[in-house]
């Protein structure tokens, strides 16, 4: 391969219509996937058309480099790593060409998201059945890529067994299309005088003699075992009629499939697709107290006719404790189990499926393994699924330097060779003062089996290459698969001669050779492998750079391991149609830039490699990355790993603009509360500035503002002022006492809704008491003023440490500043403690009233019966530090009215970021996602809430709606 330094890439920029990048940011981002490697990448391309894929391909021949095909990106083998040019096709290549309901197929591109693909596929009756846990942005190049699985493999099969037809590109730029062939078609295709026709006709040579085939059939994995995906599926090829009496025709998709990019560039796939599964199920979950238990009740669980057959460890479910948004999804647990296997059964009649669940409890019970078999109905059984599906964050969450390491996390036996195999693997990691963990498809034979190793320590590397080889060896001797549904990779590569033995690696070779004869595509994967023990995301036994930071990140053992928590796992690239939040940015751009991954991986890699002595945050690249993310907190909820991108940005604008200065625009925003405080007492003058287009204009072109954007205008009267005047209201029947925090957004510019709140609490009988108190110090966090939001910390906490308690909790109205108390200043305050305490007892105003409902203080009585229906958007800070149900159960409270949440996402504005010129189309086309059309869409007299102040003026913006916050719509529904 040529070296880096000698490939001029301006001419292969200049003659892509897509995108070329070879800067030093994106080369990091592109650095690693979801697995342990790192390689920096030569250049990474967003081709956008087969014509860029032909480009690239003769630059890659001319200039002896590598590509490597990238979809997600959420490879845990490393199979989306490599030194060349990473030919990422996830933002172009995403069209769903055609769908033929008759014979079941879809045809598209590789980019097509999975989830995506079924949400399209849906009203046809249809599915693609394969379900990996990263279902919601892994894309079916990716899947076909890597020959992928999932849980529903026991009923469905897997990928290989979905895919029809391939059109690809050769290495020399040529296009196949490989499908179904009969011997007549195989032998016309030998005879053509092209690099597909000598495909053909190697693959006949090397495969035709009946000993190479009896060679196969030995030493490639038990043929029951549907996840194996060792190198190349010989195994596969020769069960044709081109090559033995078998009926199946010859497809060569078979070779692709599991190929891992390694000989062709597909361009558009074709695959068969499943009828809808029934619409009734149950699930069981049976609950044991030791792994072997569980392991040996799969057994007589396979006995009855499961769709999905998951196991859950300890070490797992111990990781869903800690996380906000899987907290609720784990409810059905019952006591502290070692192992829980969930057993999903389906039926079109419902009398049936819950028979088939009482058949499988009652096996359960006689066999008498598990402690507790729970039955799951209708969103309980989504709620659990999507808590096995966390599995692989979730272990990002494991602070320290220690983690689960993915090398032996996909090996598959034959399911009566299972509980031996696990037995015997459990010694073996005795051996080793290992405690695995242990989790997924217990059904196929599969569990993810990972060491928990510190890969920065070179004894923890040795010791990496020694379980893996170990396993190897014990796999092969139950004859199965070292990679069953996540690929060889970089870290099993090496063992696919022990695993199929070294006369069948030659034929792979060869083949591999006649495909791609300069290796232009993804050197080091599969054939001629690179070590599975170098180019690790850690420089073993490095010093560890010491980082001070203002914000307090010893929860994750400093700000470097906050962002090294992110595994790469990719949630943060679900499309905005699959709902949630995270990542709007990214959603907006579909730049993997700007997603939360990419900002962990160059905060990781620029924080690590500064130079001794220099300002390790000092870097444009990562002011750039940064840049868009909207400080949603999604991050905070929705990664399972928890990856806080949101605060690591605050602290690096601190630490960034103490080097680099304090913009003038910047200074404005953080400083908006003291600028309207003195404009308050000038109202009319200023909102008339605010107002008018010429002022107007004037404003924001001097600090930097669309001109597109309207201006938030001033009270007349501060809520402040207000409050003295109603304060002391006597409430006869008072249930309780309440500390109202006047937010800085509230107090000037929304205090109406701050009177709203105080009449809706007083009226439901909550004496209200009113403190001086200082600004939340939001604006001052989101720009990185962090000495000043600090002092505002300090002091709030001071004043309320000795009010705050569970009988008198703080309520606040305005989301982005009560949470504060919640997150930030646990990291900011002086009296980190007395912190923690008074975050116990703050509450969103809607969250405090939800509670008050469930104990009975609150009725639907002391409401009108008027009708009304409502759509509600709630605010990000919100929904990834509490639940937007608690708005939803109190706005349809009142008998007459009906409401509903829209599935919106992040509105955009994100306080001043929807303000600043250079963010607003950003800003626009992320409410244009879900929000603006939903707001659009409603009828006239449908009522809009939304809580945030920022959503409010998005959505005025956006759409020219005027949006009421809930206490101002429950307010007008008080008797």
């Amino acid at each position: 391969m040529t070296t880096a330094t000698a490939i001029n890439l301006k001419p292969l920029q200049q003659d892509l219509d897509g995108e070329l990048f070879y800067d030093d940011l994106m080369k990091s981002i592109y650095a690693t996937d979801a697995s342990v490697y790192r390689r920096l990448p030569l250049a990474i391309a967003y081709p956008k058309h087969e014509a860029d894929l032909k480009t690239l391909i003769a630059f890659a021949n001319t200039n002896h480099i590598t590509l490597i095909p990238r979809t997600a990106g959420t490879s845990l083998a490393g199979q989306c790593v490599g030194d060349g040019i990473v030919v990422d096709v996830s933002k172009h290549f995403t069209k769903i060409i055609s769908v033929n309901k008759d014979a079941r197929t879809v045809t598209l591109q590789p980019g097509v998201v999975r989830d995506y693909l079924n949400l399209h596929l849906k009203p046809y009756g249809l599915f693609f059945a394969p379900d990996t846990s990263t279902s919601n942005r892994c894309m079916i190049g990716g899947m076909v890529g890597n020959n992928s699985s999932g849980t529903t493999s026991i009923q469905y099969g897997v990928t290989r067994d979905k895919v029809l037809q391939l059109k690809t590109l050769l290495s020399d730029g040529s296009e196949a299309v490989f499908g179904d062939l009969t011997p007549k078609e195989f032998q016309e295709k030998i005879n053509l005088k092209s690099l597909e026709g000598a495909i053909y006709k190697t693959i006949y040579t090397e495969l035709q003699s009946e000993t190479v085939r009896a060679q196969i059939h030995k030493e490639f994995p038990k043929p029951e075992i549907h996840r194996r995906n060792t190198g190349y599926a010989l195994d596969k090829l020769i069960d044709s009629e081109v090559f033995n009496e078998s009926s199946k025709p010859f497809n060569m998709c078979n070779l692709l499939s599991g190929s891992e990019g390694t000989l062709a560039f597909t361009t558009e796939i074709t695959l068969h697709l499943d009828v809808l599964p029934p619409t009734e199920r149950v699930m069981v979950a049976a609950h044991f107290n030791s792994i072997e238990d569980a392991l040996t009740a799969t057994t007589t669980c396979m006995q009855h006719k499961l769709y999905l057959c998951e196991m859950m460890d300890k070490i797992i479910l111990d990781c869903t404790k800690n996380n906000l948004k899987q907290q609720e999804n784990r409810q059905f647990v019952v006591g502290d189990p070692e192992a829980i296997l969930m057993c999903e059964l389906k039926s079109n009649d419902k009398a049936d499926v819950l028979l088939q669940a009482k058949a499988l409890v009652s096996a359960l019970d006689q066999e008498g393994l598990s402690y507790a078999n729970v039955i799951l109905m209708d969103d309980d059984i989504d709620k659990a699924i999507e808590l096995r599906k966390a599995g692989l964050g979730l272990l990002g969450n494991i602070i320290g330097d220690k983690k689960s390491a993915a090398c032996i996390e996909d090996t598959a036996v034959a399911l009566p060779d299972f509980a031996n195999y696990i037995n015997e693997f459990t010694a073996l990691m005795k051996a080793y003062n290992q405690k695995a963990i242990y989790y997924a498809h217990a059904g196929a034979g599969e569990l993810h089996l990972r060491p928990v190793l510190n890969l920065k320590l070179s004894e923890d590397v040795i010791m990496f290459r020694k379980i893996t080889t170990d396993v190897a060896h014990l796999v092969k001797k139950y004859g199965g698969s070292m990679s069953g549904e996540h690929g060889d990779g970089i870290v099993r590569a090496e063992f696919i001669p022990l695993m199929i033995g070294e006369s069948n690696y030659k034929i792979v070779k060869r083949i591999k050779t006649v495909f791609d004869p300069n290796t232009i595509f993804n050197a080091g994967k599969i054939v001629d492998a690179f070590p599975m023990d170098e180019a690790l995301r850690y420089v073993a036994d490095r010093k560890e750079p010491e980082i001070k930071t203002l914000m307090d990140f010893s929860a994750s053992q400093g700000i470097l391991r906050q962002a090294e928590k992110c595994n790469g796992s990719g949630d943060c690239r679900k499309p905005s149609e699959l709902g949630g939040t995270m990542c709007p940015s990214y959603r907006a751009t579909k730049n993997e830039k700007d997603t939360t991954r990419a900002r962990a991986n160059a905060l990781r890699e620029f924080l690590t490699n500064t130079e001794a002595g220099k300002n390790p945050f000092n870097h444009k690249e990562l002011k750039s990355v940064l840049d868009l993310c909207l400080s949603c907190k999604a991050c905070l909820n929705e990664c399972p790993s928890t990856v806080d991108i949101s605060t690591m940005k605050s602290e690096f604008l601190y630490q960034y603009q103490k080097e680099n200065g304090f913009s003038l625009r910047a200074k404005v925003f953080a400083y908006n509360n003291k600028a309207n405080e003195l404009t308050t007492h000038v109202s009319g003058l200023s909102n008339f500035f605010f107002k008018t287009k010429f002022t107007s204009s004037i404003i924001k072109n001097a600090f930097g503002i669309a001109a597109e954007r309207s201006m938030p205008l001033v009270s007349c009267k501060s809520l402040n002022k207000h409050i003295k005047t109603i304060e002391n209201k006597v409430i006869r029947n008072k249930i309780k006492t309440l500390y109202f925090f006047v937010d800085e957004f509230t107090n000037l510019l929304d205090t109406k809704i701050g009177l709203d709140a105080i009449a809706l609490l007083q009226g439901l009988n909550y004496e209200l008491k009113f403190v001086k108190h200082e600004e939340s110090g939001r604006a001052f966090i989101s720009k990185g003023f962090l000495d000043q939001a600090k002092d505002c910390a300090t002091k709030n906490v001071n004043i309320f440490k000795n009010l705050i308690t569970e009988n008198t909790p703080l309520i606040g109205v305005e989301p982005s500043a009560i949470f504060t108390f919640k997150d930030e200043y646990i990291m900011l305050a002086e009296d980190k403690e007395a912190a923690k305490q008074i975050a116990k007892h703050t509450y969103l105003i809607e969250d405090f009233l939800h509670s008050e409902l469930k104990k009975g203080h609150i009725s639907s009585n002391q409401f009108h019966t008027l009708h009304q229906t409502i759509k509600i958007h709630s605010h990000c800070h919100q929904k990834a530090m509490s639940n937007q149900l608690s708005t939803f159960k109190l706005l349809n409270l009142p008998k007459g009215y009906t409401a509903t949440i829209i599935p919106s996402g992040c509105c955009g504005m994100a306080g001043s970021f929807g303000y600043e010129k250079e963010h607003y189309k950003v800003s626009m086309a992320v409410g244009e996602q879900t929000l603006f059309p939903a707001v659009r869409k409603a009828k006239p007299d449908v009522i809009i809430a939304a809580n945030g102040t920022s959503c409010r003026h998005q959505i005025k913006d956006g759409t020219h709606k005027e949006a009421l916050h809930p206490v101002t719509i429950l307010r007008q529904a008080l008797l």
